[in-house]
């Protein structure tokens, strides 16, 4: 992999990890649209770039994190663009298998060599280094920028020469929104039969169901507070793109189908901006289920 570095995309997840890069001896360079984002890394230390095109072209490695697939396909297409022939562009982002897809292309005829890089994690994870790396494209490429995964979590797999990264994001954010959407019909069943909130996370936190997300959010959920790791929008969007992928491939996707109505329900309450667990509140009101305390 090429010594220096361009990062593009400066959010909650991308700012740590091209942190964790230059932390780990990489010269990085950033760029991002939104001054405050801009400033937030220069705080930290990093150099930015007076434009994405500066960037693309000083660089032999390129990384983003973006948010959605039309600001992949407007990077992918800057990068197809300015980038150094035989660069190589690696994109952390979760977006559609089709969008992905069409990025491929372009590239290909560009003389760039294109990683998808998706990360299963959340910002906290994102700072503690601690995220997962799922990665399809060239494996050569991918054996390369082993020592830019390490940077990021202690684990990263190689799924193939296409889409499958893009895929596997999407099926682990599946298992994600429905622990909540599990979560949220067994408290309020609980609740509504009489047990405590606390007695009831006391229980599930140490019995057979207690995987790392339930844990996870055990402590926040305890006390009911609903600050966002991951927003209700963002994972309307992401289910939005399971639903997308589930239809494509015939597969029915009834549960995450009712978990995108209680997002729904979820924004139309006003949490938008708390965290995808909201979709307990959603439940408990279906419940008629008046919660004042924890």
């Amino acid at each position: 992999m090429d010594s220096q570095i361009g990062f593009l995309g400066l959010g909650k997840m991308g700012l740590p990890m091209a942190r964790h890069l230059q932390a780990h001896g990489h010269a990085v360079v950033c760029f991002d649209p939104l001054q405050d984002r801009a400033d937030a890394a220069r705080a930290a230390g990093l150099t930015v770039a007076a434009s994405a095109a500066e960037l693309m072209a000083g660089c032999g490695t390129i990384v983003s994190s973006l948010p959605n697939d039309a600001a992949l396909e407007m990077t992918a297409e800057a990068v197809a663009q300015h980038a150094v022939r035989g660069a190589v562009y690696l994109d952390t982002s979760t977006v559609s298998m089709e969008a992905s897809g069409r990025v491929a292309e372009r590239l290909s005829g560009a003389g760039v060599t294109y990683l998808r890089c998706t990360v299963s994690g959340n910002s906290h994870m994102a700072e503690a280094a601690q995220l997962t790396v799922m990665v399809s494209g060239d494996r050569t490429a991918f054996d390369q920028a082993g020592t830019l995964f390490s940077c990021w979590g202690p684990t990263s797999f190689y799924l193939g020469s296409g889409e499958q990264a893009r895929l596997m994001k999407l099926v682990i954010n599946l298992m994600i929104m429905l622990t909540s959407g599990m979560l949220a019909e067994a408290l309020t069943l609980g609740q509504k039969g009489g047990l405590a909130w606390a007695d009831m996370w006391q229980v599930i936190t140490s019995s057979a169901v207690a995987s790392p997300i339930v844990k996870a959010k055990a402590g926040p959920l305890g006390r009911r507070d609903f600050s966002p790791t991951f927003t209700v929008e963002q994972m309307r969007k992401d289910v939005g793109l399971i639903l997308s992928a589930g239809s494509s491939l015939n597969v029915p996707l009834g549960l995450t189908a009712l978990t995108a109505q209680w997002l729904a329900s979820a924004s139309a309450q006003g949490g938008t901006e708390d965290d995808y667990a909201y979709i307990i509140k959603v439940v408990e009101q279906a419940a008629a289920l008046d919660v004042t305390t924890p």
